[in-house]
C-alpha cells in the first residue's frame, strides 16, 4: 500500500474531477473501483485500479459551464474588496454577448460555485475564466500549469528613450520575486511603449513587478490570451460561454 493514494486525489490527477467534486461524487456513492462502489471519504487506492463513475455524475458534470469576460477595470476576480465589486457581477442575461455562438442558455443557476480561474488585477483588463468546473480550474492554476496568458502592456520608461536591449532580455529571464527565480518568458516589442508577455506562471501582480524592476511603470495591461483561447472581439464588460470545440 506504499503506493496508494487517497481516491479523491487519484481522481484529480487523472483530471476526472476536482478533490472537492471527488468527494461529492464519493459520498452520494457516484464512485466505483474495481466495479465496487465507494461511499466513505479517505479511502485510498493503487494506481492500477479503475475508476469509474455513475451516469449521474457524468450528467452533473456536462451541465457545469464555463465563462469568459472581458473585465474592465474597477472589477475584482474574486470576493468583494475594498467596496469593489466581483467579477461575477457582470454575469446576467443582459451583458451576455449577443455575438456568443455557444447554444448555451443563461440561468441564474449557472452562478453558483462560479469561481475565477486565475486573476487579473482591479487595473487590469482584458479575459478573464470564471468556471464551475473543477478540471478547468486545475488545468488553469493548477500547480503543474503549463498553459501561456499573453498580455499587451503600455508602458512608460523612467530614462529617455526605449527600454535597452539588455533590460528587454531582463524581463524575458533573469528576474526575482520574493526570493524566487521567475519562469523564462516571452518579451517582445509592440512598438515604443508597448510590450507583448507570454507567461506560463501568473504571481500576483508579476508583470507589474517585473516591469518595475527594470524602470518600466506600467500604464494600462489586457490580458488578450489563455491557453488556445482569445479574447477576440468581446466587448468590455461582457462575456460569452466556453463552447465545447474550444480548449485551453
Amino acid at each position: 500500500m506504499t503506493d496508494a493514494v487517497r481516491l479523491s486525489k487519484r481522481m484529480s490527477e487523472l483530471g476526472i474531477c476536482s478533490r472537492r467534486e471527488a468527494d461529492e461524487w464519493i459520498e452520494r456513492g457516484w464512485v466505483r473501483v474495481d466495479g465496487v462502489t465507494v461511499s466513505q471519504l479517505g479511502v485510498k487506492i493503487r494506481p492500477d485500479q479503475k475508476i469509474t463513475i455513475e451516469k449521474q455524475a457524468k450528467a452533473e458534470q456536462s451541465g457545469k459551464v464555463t465563462i469568459l469576460i472581458n473585465k474592465p477595470v474597477g472589477y475584482v476576480s474574486g470576493q468583494a474588496e475594498d467596496g469593489y465589486k466581483p467579477a461575477i457581477t457582470l454575469v446576467s442575461e443582459k451583458t451576455h454577448w449577443t455575438a456568443d455562438r455557444a447554444t448555451e442558455r443563461f440561468h441564474p443557476r449557472q452562478l453558483k460555485s462560479l469561481v475565477p480561474a486565475g486573476r487579473l488585477d482591479i487595473d487590469s483588463v482584458g479575459l478573464l475564466v470564471l468556471t464551475q468546473d473543477g478540471r478547468v480550474a486545475k488545468r488553469l492554476i493548477g500547480q503543474e500549469t503549463e498553459v501561456e496568458k499573453e498580455y499587451l502592456v503600455r508602458v512608460r520608461h523612467s530614462q529617455p528613450g526605449k527600454l535597452p536591449d539588455d533590460k528587454l532580455q531582463l524581463l524575458r529571464h533573469g528576474l526575482k520575486l520574493d526570493g524566487k527565480a521567475l519562469l523564462p518568458a516571452r518579451v517582445s516589442r509592440q512598438n515604443d511603449d508597448q510590450l507583448r508577455f507570454v507567461l506560463k506562471e501568473g504571481k500576483k501582480r508579476q508583470i507589474r513587478r517585473m516591469c518595475e524592476a527594470v524602470g518600466l511603470t506600467v500604464i494600462g495591461l489586457k490580458r488578450v490570451r489563455i491557453g488556445k483561447v482569445r479574447l477576440g472581439d468581446l466587448p468590455p464588460g461582457q462575456w460569452r460561454y466556453l463552447r465545447p470545440d474550444e480548449t485551453f
